[in-house]
Parts: C-alpha cells; structure tokens; sequence
C-alpha cells in the first residue's frame, strides 16, 4: 500500500555516508539481538553485520529463529545464539553485556516496555547508581550529512531537570564522537521568555546556566522556540542574539509527546533519515521499529557502533 498524503515526503531515506565511515573505522561491536525471532529484527542485524556494523548475537527461542533465518534465505549456523524465550531475552542481553560478551543490545521482536524492564533497572547492573538514561536520534535530511540530535523522543516520558540535564549531557557526548568539537544546543520550549505558566521555560533557563558550568564543552541557550532555534532569520526578526540559532547541533524537549512528534515529522514530513539509541547504560541499546526502513536501521547500527567503541 502506497500513501498519497500531501504532507509526506516521497523517497526512501538514506543512512548518511559520513556516519557509516565513521563507525566502519572503528572495531565491529558484538550487538546482542533480544527476541531474534521476528523477520523484521533479524533483516534488521543482518543488513548490519552485512555492512560491518555488527557481530550478531542472537537471542531467544532458537527454534523460531532458525525457522525465520530459513524463511529469508539467511544462513545462521556460523553465529552465537542463546536460548532465552520470551522476557527472559531482555535478562540474558543484561547478562552477556554486564560480562563483558556484548557490546550494544538491539531491540527485535519485543514491546519496548518489556525490552527495557529487563535492561533498565538497577538489579540488571547495566547503569551505575544514579545514572539516568537517555534516547538520542541522529538525524539527517535528504541530501544532507550534518546531523541534528534529538533528545528525548522515545524514552523518558516526563522528564524532569536531572534527567534533562543528562539527556543534554549524553547528546554532547555523542556529538563529539561524531566529530562535532563544540557542539550548540538549544533547549526547546513554547517560547524563549521564562514565565511562570509554562514551568519548561524557567527550567530550560535554570538548565542552560547549569550546562555553562557543568558542560564547558558545548554552547547551550534555553528556552528557545524551534524557530529560534532552526532559523537565524527568525532570529534576527525578533531581534534574538544566539550562537546556536540556525547552527543547532543538539535539541532538546521538554517532553516525549513533543519529541515523538518533532521526530516523526522530519522523518515521515521532510524524509530524514533517524537513527536512535539509549545511553547512559554500560553499552548502547538500540531501539528498533518494526515500521523502520533500512537506512534508518542503518544508521541506528552506525550509531551503536560508534557509541559502543568509546
């Protein structure tokens, strides 16, 4: 079924070059695949180890999995796999990475609330106490290698400062990785003056000026609304002074439904290629979807690689 809807972009987004470079230099990750036994999840870790973007390490119910690598033609006898049916999946990906064994842990075909229950908490010993976690997407518009970050569209549902504070941390990490030296940041919100009946305006203020002593790093301003942040004209229309409008390397939410919505926009509106992952764990963890094309499963696999290596 194809969509005319006038509001969708045509295409099929690309992973961007640069990004694959990037984590094609590095070592390739042992990326452990929860519930393995979907066509799509396996698909998926195959296009990656096909690009050299990952040792695949297949989990789940080793019956089905056979059963659907026969079914797409993809000859499996050479990997690692383990039997883990079912939620237990999720424990034994904790397991081989908190030993040592994986190097990113990838969503297959699994509710993310279940993937996570068994990767998230303290007693799976993948986050140090006190850790928050964070999703970032790396995205990319058609024709273009520069990526946007987006923080936090799919995870941390109503975050409050802290966890901000760490999503906009792991985004300027991650941003350096990607050979971004002084990354710019700007802390969305419904308009760039703090007042008291949109408490996201005074927080993003209080966030920006801890981010110019905790993260030196980075050039951070908040709140900003998203054309003040996208467009220097719009800056300049509204007589508004930033480094980071129109230069934006990292955005930040104030929360999920507006980050869900941001990013599914530029990917279904304008063609942009996302792919996303969950730090502040022990390694990365890669959120698949099953609605996904193969450049954004791609460049998901790029990242893990990238992130996996530091």
């Amino acid at each position: 079924m194809t969509d005319d809807y006038p509001f969708l972009a045509p295409g099929e987004p690309r992973c961007p070059a640069s990004l694959l470079d990037r984590a094609r230099s590095l070592p390739v990750p042992r990326v452990a695949l929860v519930n393995a036994g979907g066509e799509n999840p396996l698909n998926g870790i195959r296009e990656a180890m096909e690009s050299d973007l990952a040792i695949p390490i297949l989990i789940g119910d080793t019956d089905r999995i056979r059963a659907t690598a026969d079914a797409i033609g993809w000859d499996i006898s050479g990997l690692e796999m383990h039997y883990a049916p079912q939620a237990a999946a999720s424990a034994k990906a904790a397991e081989l990475a908190r030993d040592g064994h994986a190097d990113a842990i990838m969503k297959g075909q699994v509710h993310t609330d279940v993937f996570l229950r068994g990767l998230l908490p303290s007693a799976a010993g993948l986050r140090d106490k006190g850790t928050r976690c964070g999703h970032v997407f790396h995205i990319t518009a058609p024709g273009s290698d520069r990526p946007l970050l987006l923080t936090d569209a799919a995870l941390n549902v109503a975050p409050d400062m802290a966890t901000r504070k760490s999503c906009l941390a792991h985004a300027v990490a991650l941003a350096q990785r990607l050979g971004i030296d002084r990354p710019k940041a700007g802390l969305l919100a419904a308009t760039e003056d703090p007042i008291p009946t949109i408490p996201s305006t005074g927080e993003s203020a209080r966030i920006a000026d801890w981010a110019a002593t905790a993260l030196p790093q980075a050039t951070v301003q908040g709140p900003m609304a998203l054309d003040l942040i996208f467009s220097r004209a719009a800056a300049a229309a509204k007589d508004y002074t930033s480094e980071v409008s129109g230069d934006a390397d990292i955005v930040v939410v104030p929360e999920i439904t507006t980050g869900n919505a941001l990013f599914k926009l530029m990917v279904l509106g304008m063609g942009c290629c996302a792919g996303g992952i969950v730090l502040g764990c022990k390694v990365p963890i890669l959120l698949t979807s099953r609605s996904q094309r193969s450049g954004a499963r791609l460049a998901s696999a790029a990242l893990g690689a990238i992130a996996a290596a530091t």
